[in-house]
């Protein structure tokens, strides 16, 4: 009788072993119950042991609703994060246009990247522990604090696929460890059937896991098959470096659209200037970037109540006596992220900027040969200047006595007057048809940078047709204009940009070719030594298992066990 005691309870210990979870095996149960109730629901109390297990479809049509719908912002929140980071050149354009809304100047850009960090990671982890727990058969309740946070996603990171193998390849060999366990046990048909019932389970689990690895994987190791990269061609036929122009001079070395701006900006070996022109209530041209003067000059001070009016509706005697510096150098929120500190002489001259006028940033380019290009602003309806800027300020570029071909002619209005007034000047147009440009014998043209990611600006290279893109201020960035044979870029970063003598990324087809063959086998390797390495763990996991149950498998108590199941069955 003792003996018939112990094989049953050595039978109910192995079956209960077996029945569970690999969480239940090696883990406090309750505790990562509570635990995972609590990050999801809110619901802190202990989660008991003899709680039943309720499948997924007890769940409330609401939360049954609302779990996709969470996992499609977890994917929304990967493309999310791949465009505000590919974005990266950009930020400054952003902290700007914030600017013109709020007021205030502040890294805005760095802000909503952090924002979006914290609130992906936060629906990620809503993500994981929901799953968790519907693996684990129970109701899922998510709190509504969760529910009203969870649709900002706009933050996750996909894991490496090396790294992925690890979990996945201890789940399948897992689950196949259990199929085989189940598979060699011998007892009555009703249970065989039962037991057939859970191997098929457990197969389709393997497959629905297993699949798409093997597939992500396998479109990995081929889709150089299918890739263009401009980085990758023979070093004869990289193109010289593209030329810079300093955009509104060297802003993150002196304060924009000043004289000191422009001055370091030829220090740096700038190729050319790229400024902002308006024209003042008295027909002054002058520099300036915003439509009003509150973010780069001192008019909240001088005269408040007129800060929100346009540049433009101010007298030239007023312009001048603002300062256009102490916003740069004062300021404890710089106007780039990871600018270098000032030095103190360079402080004090920033402090003294005024704003310059068109001739005087004309006499700088003429002293140090340097082309110029710039922005001309149509002045408001009402503004005296409002039908005749473009001779006016034509008139401005000829008695300043600059060389003409020093000038890129960027405005597209009377470009028939500006030829025959300034033959000399060369005309850029924006992004327009070859036959447009052909027909208005443009040569050059002066585009955003995005326009380069969509097919290279091919056609434009083909037409012989020079190509100026801006704003590039990343490195990366620039390596792809230099390796797209990209003829110049406008750039707030040249002091950087400058010190690049070889683009990044750049490499030869051949060697290219060996990576991609190296690394496929290595990664390879990698993955089916880890899927061995845990496979030999949970066999010999296995054979240990089998030495404990190896008592009850004796033909006595294997034929008594049966007899006792047999009974069972008749009742």
């Amino acid at each position: 009788m003792d003996d018939i005691n112990r094989t049953e309870a050595g039978n109910e210990e192995t079956a209960r072993r077996e029945n569970d979870s690999w969480i239940k095996r090696h883990f406090n149960y309750e505790c990562y119950m509570t635990f995972l109730n609590g990050c999801y629901s809110c619901k802190w109390e202990a989660q008991r042991r003899e709680k039943p297990r309720r499948p997924l479809c007890c769940c409330s049509l609401r939360e049954r609703i609302f779990y996709p719908w969470l996992i499609m912002s977890f994917f929304l929140s990967v493309i999310l994060l791949f465009t505000w980071v590919e974005t990266s050149n950009e930020y400054n354009g952003f902290d700007w246009v914030v600017f013109l809304g709020s007021r205030i100047w502040f890294f805005w850009s760095l802000v909503l990247l952090s924002v979006l960090g914290i609130l992906a990671a936060y629906t990620t982890m809503l993500v994981v522990f929901g799953f968790l727990l519907c693996w684990e058969k129970n109701e899922l309740y998510l709190h509504w604090y969760h529910k009203v946070f969870a649709p900002y996603i706009h933050l996750s990171s996909i894991s490496a696929m090396v790294l992925l193998s690890w979990p996945v390849a201890f789940y399948l060999i897992h689950l196949e460890g259990e199929a085989r366990m189940r598979r060699n046990q011998n007892t009555s048909e009703r249970r065989r059937n039962k037991w057939c019932n859970m191997l098929t389970k457990l197969r389709v689990l393997q497959v629905v896991v297993g699949l798409p690895f093997l597939l992500i994987l396998l479109c990995l190791y081929v889709v150089p098959f299918g890739t263009y990269s401009p980085c990758v061609q023979e070093k004869d036929k990289l193109a010289p470096k593209p030329d810079f122009f300093g955009h509104r001079g060297a802003p993150m070395l002196g304060p924009e659209n000043t004289i000191m701006s422009f001055e370091k900006a030829v220090e740096q070996g700038a190729h050319g200037l790229e400024s902002d022109v308006q024209i003042s209530l008295d027909e002054v041209p002058f520099l300036m970037h915003d439509y009003d003067l509150r973010r780069t000059t001192n008019i909240l001070e001088v005269m408040p109540n007129a800060s929100d009016e346009q540049s433009s509706f101010f007298y030239w005697d007023f312009l001048s006596t603002l300062n256009a510096g102490k916003w740069f150098a004062d300021s404890w929120i710089k106007p780039f992220f990871g600018m270098k500190p000032l030095s103190e002489a360079d402080r004090e001259r920033a402090r003294s900027q005024k704003i310059p006028k068109l001739s005087e940033l004309l006499q700088i380019a003429r002293k140090a040969k340097k082309m110029v290009i710039f922005d001309l602003y149509t002045p408001p309806h009402s503004h005296p200047s409002r039908s005749s800027y473009i001779r006016l300020v034509v008139s401005v570029i000829l008695d300043s006595k600059i060389e003409q071909h020093l000038i890129i002619w960027l405005p597209g209005s009377e470009r028939n007057y500006v030829r025959s007034k300034a033959p000399g000047f060369q005309h850029i147009g924006r992004l327009f048809t070859i036959e447009r440009l052909t027909k208005e014998k443009i040569t050059r043209i002066n585009v955003d940078y995005k326009n380069l990611f969509y097919d290279g600006l091919k056609e434009y290279k083909a037409a012989n047709i020079n190509i100026n893109i801006y704003l590039v201020n990343e490195p990366w960035l620039f390596s792809l204009a230099w390796c797209s044979s990209i003829h110049s870029v406008t750039t707030d970063n040249i002091q950087v940009l400058k010190e690049i003598n070889h683009p990044y990324y750049f490499m030869t087809p051949d060697f290219y070719m060996f990576m991609w063959i190296f690394l496929d086998i290595i990664s390879a390797v990698f993955i089916v030594a880890i899927f061995y390495s845990i496979w030999l763990r949970e066999s010999r996991s296995e054979k240990i298992l089998q030495g404990i149950t190896s008592y009850t498998e004796t033909p006595s108590v294997r034929s008594l066990h049966e007899e006792v199941l047999r009974v069972e069955e008749t009742r």
